[in-house]
């Protein structure tokens, strides 16, 4: 191993003499890189190798070649390179060949060779790494699209792109990837060619003796690879995926035209042909025969009329494919036309109607998902549409009838409208026996009490949910119940609370906590009710909680009226109690505690 090393680094040397030689680096520094290489070269040539080591060999040739560009532009000097630069890329190519052989399968690996081959080392080197890596990881199509993407875009040879989609196209027959990408390479192909053939033109030279084929001056390869693959490919999303594809060549019209038509027939039934369909006539200007409105009103009126023809592709395709599919595209194309901004009060409204209206028809037909429901809803909510609202989620609750999402949305309706009726609806709620156990609902009702009822009755609110809701979910309202009894009837009501709720399991901390910080905040704080407030946490929360007993020590040393000779009792206690890390964090704690305040 050290005769390799030592050949390696005499095969540096008569680059270290240039580099010295020419004034870029420093007799110093070049002792110092030296010394580095020896230590990189042992990592990298030692039995047990390591991935990491080679990276960081890399990373430190790549580092000593930005330093040597920098002081060239410094101090001018721009000869030697063949010596110098080539020789340090080399040797990096030869450390990523040694790395990309032992850990074939890295991926990332094989990138970071070629982002280097793209700043420092020539287009018939870089092919070679596309090469060898794709022999490695043909079963990738997108790897296969980076080296076709770079053959035509850096190379600009569109043959050799050609060949490789054709190739990639052996392993992954069935990629709709692949032939998005193929059928784009060969329009680009078809537009490089036709601005060719427009400058020779130009310059009045004669293009007959060149091979311009109208063919494919037209796109007539991007229109084969089309219909060989919506051929194999049956989705209507990979349908229109190459027409959009398409549409960014002006010079494809005819191509476009064929594709769209094809999506028409070959997808009548999916809901997303009709979708692309019903949205184009957006795209589509009026017609030349159809009235102007006044000029103030031009614009809206406009797009009010496209509005209104694409509602109209949309009735159609519901009345075609009356699926929950295809009634949620043309529900989710009024919500959003309905969320656009505008200043006319036209469109505003026009817009409601027509949502409105698919809304019932949709909801006649039960074809529209629970999630459809509270879009609309937020969306008539977001607009102040309270009556619209209410309607919505009156169906939907009637539709829904267990869902507490649906069930606080109409709340949320009612409560915003300031509807007399609120009361009365949340108990038509809870009669539904799955949403008794709904904390949600149950604290919505408490939280609209706190301000609209008597604390009568938002007490027996509380104490019906503690009854009806269990399980972890219960701790929630537990502390949400003792903080409304503290913000209502103060600390006695507080403690009235907590009195009734402490052997209600499960508990939080932070529930014994609040009752610690609620007496402390009492002029006459009593360290008694401390002391019973920690020992009853404890009791929950002992084996576990070194902060808690670590509190529990500060307070009988800090409160006036505590017992500091009780601290040693407790602490032993905790170590009884508390085990493995948390008993080692409480020593810790309490250690760091008795140094700060020795």
């Amino acid at each position: 191993m050290a005769e390799i090393i030592h050949e390696h680094l005499e095969d540096r040397l008569p680059e270290l003499e240039q580099l010295e030689r020419t004034g870029l680096f420093s007799p110093l520094e070049i002792r110092a890189i030296i010394r580095k290489a020896s230590e990189l070269e042992y990592r990298i040539q030692r039995r047990a190798l390591l991935k990491d080591d080679f990276i960081r060999y890399v990373q430190y040739e790549i580092h000593l070649l930005e330093l040597i560009q920098k002081r060239r532009l410094r101090i001018g000097y721009l000869f030697k390179k063949d010596e110098i630069e080539n020789s340090i890329i080399h040797r990096v190519q030869g450390i990523f060949r040694r790395a990309s052989a032992k850990w074939k399968d890295d991926v990332q690996l094989w990138l970071s060779y070629i982002v280097f081959c793209k700043k420092w080392a020539t287009n018939t080197q870089l092919s070679k790494v596309y090469s060898a890596m794709l022999a490695i990881h043909s079963n990738k199509p997108a790897l296969w699209i980076m080296a076709a993407k770079w053959e035509m875009e850096d190379r600009l040879s569109s043959e050799s792109a050609r060949q490789l989609f054709l190739r990639a196209l052996r392993f992954h027959p069935k990629c709709p990837k692949l032939y998005k990408e193929y059928f784009r390479m060969e329009l680009m192909h078809a537009e490089k060619l036709r601005k060719e053939k427009q400058e020779f033109e130009k310059a009045s030279m004669d293009v007959e003796n060149l091979d311009y084929s109208e063919e494919i001056l037209k796109g007539e390869l991007a229109r084969i690879i089309y219909k060989n693959s919506v051929s194999i490919i049956k989705d209507a999303g990979f349908h229109v995926s190459l027409l959009s594809v398409a549409q960014l060549f002006d010079f494809a019209k005819d191509l476009q035209k064929e594709i769209y038509d094809d999506l028409q027939i070959l997808h009548t039934d999916d809901p997303l042909t009709w979708d692309y369909v019903a949205r184009r006539e957006l795209e589509i200007e009026s017609q030349p025969g159809e009235e102007q409105p006044a000029m103030k009103q031009t614009k809206a009126a406009e797009v009010g009329r496209k509005e209104e023809r694409c509602c109209a592709v949309y009735e159609e395709a519901v009345m075609t494919v009356p699926t929950e599919a295809m009634w949620k595209c043309y529900f989710a194309f009024c919500l959003e036309r309905f969320a656009k901004k505008t200043n006319s009060g036209f469109l505003r409204r026009k817009r409601l109607e027509r949502t409105m209206t698919a809304f019932r028809k949709a909801h006649e037909l039960k074809l529209l998902p629970e999630v459809q429901y509270k879009q609309w809803i937020g969306a008539l909510l977001l607009h102040k549409f309270f009556k619209e609202a209410l309607e919505v989620a009156r169906a939907g609750t009637e539709l829904f009838r267990d869902s507490g999402t649906m069930w606080q949305l109409k709340l949320q309706v009612l409560i915003d409208s300031e509807s007399p009726d609120i009361a009365m609806s949340f108990e038509e709620a809870f009669k539904t026996p799955k949403l008794q156990a709904c904390l949600p609902l149950w604290l919505s009702w408490a939280e609209w009490s706190e301000g609209a009822k008597s604390q009568e009755d938002t007490e027996a609110i509380f104490k019906n949910a503690v009854l009806a809701v269990t399980g972890a979910e219960s701790v929630i309202l537990k502390d949400k119940y003792m903080d409304w009894a503290y913000r209502s009837g103060g600390y006695k009501k507080a403690r009235t609370v907590f009195k009734s709720l402490q052997e209600s399991r499960p508990l939080s901390i932070h529930f014994f906590r609040k009752m610690i910080h609620f007496e402390k905040e009492q002029e006459s704080c009593k360290m008694a009710n401390i002391r019973e407030y920690y020992e009853r946490a404890l009791r929950e929360f002992g084996s576990t909680d070194p902060e808690l007993w670590m509190d529990y020590i500060k307070e009988e040393l800090k409160h006036p009226l505590g017992r500091p000779e009780n601290c040693g009792q407790i602490y032993w206690r905790a170590m009884k109690m508390l085990q493995g890390q948390s008993a080692e964090a409480f020593v810790t704690k309490h250690a760091m505690y008795q140094t700060e305040h020795s």
